[in-house]
């Protein structure tokens, strides 16, 4: 399973939460404590928000604690606003365009998890992304046909909304092509401004998801990157943290939203 970062608060160097601490995400992408494995180096991937209204992207294949380009870039970009992932790859090759975070306009997106049985409804999931989006996909990640599907079913105006739809869209394709394999969602999306990340799994056993807010700042994690215990707090499963733009963070269950859906 891969790693993420997101931060949102007063600009500050992304080498201040992606290499500084302790237990940063790059170090992270060889020492994971929290998830399945401790190695997360199948490329890497940086997003942020600087003076236009689209993100700044940087991806790479190399493992982020070997490359060198990746500190030196922390090191002197400055951002209100990122988005940092390390890859595990879930069966799909290790290439730039399969790197996170994913990017439409203003949006990033970056997902850990996997859809399970995925080559075997690959096409069908592709099927939900419409031909105007279908080319903007230039990897073969479950990962990114999940954004594109979402794009689809309204994200840029109901990010929960759309994430329930392409989940239970998601898992409906899964049953019918008798998938036992689990569907595992952990994941965060921004349009520059306001935030949102997911913990949800179809078999109650998603990744792990922290946030932790201070003074005006919020920092959202896959697992902590420092020793700061009380600080930080776990997303509960089946929910969605929400961080709108001027406003303090919430969590809002995913599952009641998949439930309206159903209704």
């Amino acid at each position: 399973m891969c790693r993420f970062l997101a931060y949102r608060g007063d600009p500050i160097f992304l080498s201040d939460l992606v290499c500084a601490p302790r237990h940063s995400l790059v170090h992270q992408s060889l020492h994971a404590e929290q998830a399945k494995t401790g190695t997360n180096g199948d490329g890497f991937g940086i997003g942020w928000y600087g003076e236009r209204s689209e993100p700044g992207i940087y991806r790479e294949v190399r493992p982020a604690w070997s490359d060198e380009n990746l500190r030196s870039l922390c090191a002197q970009v400055r951002s209100r606003l990122f988005f940092a992932h390390v890859r595990a790859s879930t069966g799909t090759s290790t290439t730039r365009a399969n790197c996170h975070p994913f990017t439409d306009g203003r949006h990033l997106f970056m997902h850990n998890g996997q859809i399970g049985g995925y080559g075997r409804i690959k096409r069908r999931i592709e099927g939900l992304i419409p031909d105007e989006l279908y080319e903007m996909r230039l990897g073969t990640t479950d990962s990114e046909a999940i954004f594109l599907a979402a794009l689809a079913l309204g994200l840029p105006d109901d990010p929960v909304k759309a994430m329930a739809r392409v989940l239970r869209q998601t898992r409906s394709l899964m049953s019918d092509a008798g998938i036992d394999e689990p569907l595992r969602f952990t994941a965060a999306v921004t349009d520059g401004e306001s935030l949102w990340a997911f913990r949800w799994a179809c078999d109650g056993s998603p990744p792990t998801l922290y946030f932790c807010e201070a003074e005006g700042s919020l920092v959202v994690v896959s697992e902590p990157i420092d020793d700061r215990a009380a600080g930080w707090r776990e997303v509960p499963k089946g929910c969605t943290l929400v961080a709108r733009s001027g406003q303090a963070a919430r969590v809002e269950c995913l599952n009641e939203a998949m439930a309206r859906l159903a209704a």
